[in-house]
């Protein structure tokens, strides 16, 4: 398809698994992580760090002159620093935020102007139900992850005249490094879900695919929860 996709986040995990399923549709991907690693295919990988809103302009500037005007981007970069709020310190509290939201807003707003230019483009914000749910120990990051929703329609209604459509998916429990120490809280978890099981990177990947293609084009200002039943109702 040749369109020019960014992908923050994509080292690894949901975020490595979304940049593959654009490569393998003939896209332009460009990997973005703080390692500077992405996917084989990947037409560039480059290292930034999200929370900094001078690195994401001069990385999808660079982007932008190799590759043309941005398509879609796919921002997933995240990170968790669990703790109950009471003993939570202003590091853990700052840092989550700082990446988690900060950084969604920053690769959000650097790719806009590109993208009303070419009237078309779609953003995709990769939250999480963890602030539909309630999870002990993640005020922070609920609170980072809900801040996309408001970003998020916010800025659909800003640009949906200029055909830029922007949506958030929220996983559940998906089987990823993040999740992969959780020991029996994983068999917890799976018996809460409706489908029986923990979700798979590549469950978020194709439910971002949709959202990028044409057949969503009319979809915007939503949230999609991918989480095999788990908040219905959110």
């Amino acid at each position: 398809m040749n369109r020019h996709v960014i992908v923050t986040g994509a080292s690894r995990g949901i975020g490595h698994a979304i940049a593959e399923l654009f490569i393998a549709e003939g896209d332009h991907v460009v990997a973005l992580s703080r390692s500077g690693q992405g996917p084989a295919g990947a037409v560039w990988a480059a290292p930034v760090d999200v929370a900094s809103s001078e690195q994401m302009n001069s990385v999808i500037k660079e982007s932008i002159a190799k590759f043309g005007p941005v398509d879609v981007l796919v921002a997933n970069a995240g990170i968790t620093h669990d703790g109950l709020a009471m003993r939570m310190s202003d590091e853990q509290w700052r840092s989550v935020l700082s990446i988690n939201l900060d950084g969604a807003f920053f690769s959000a707003r650097a790719v806009l102007s590109s993208m009303i230019r070419n009237r078309q483009g779609s953003i995709i914000f990769i939250s999480s139900i963890s602030p539909f749910y309630g999870v002990p120990g993640q005020a922070n990051y609920a609170a980072s992850k809900a801040g996309l929703v408001g970003l998020a329609r916010s800025l659909a209604r800003e640009v949906a005249g200029r055909g830029v459509t922007v949506n958030v998916v929220a996983p559940g429990f998906v089987d990823t490094d993040m999740t992969s120490n959780l020991g029996s809280t994983t068999d917890e978890m799976t018996a809460l879900i409706p489908m029986g099981r923990i979700g798979e990177v590549a469950d978020i990947a194709g439910v971002v695919g949709f959202l990028a293609s044409n057949h969503s084009r009319y979809l915007t200002g939503q949230v999609i929860a991918v989480d095999g039943g788990l908040s219905m109702g959110l």
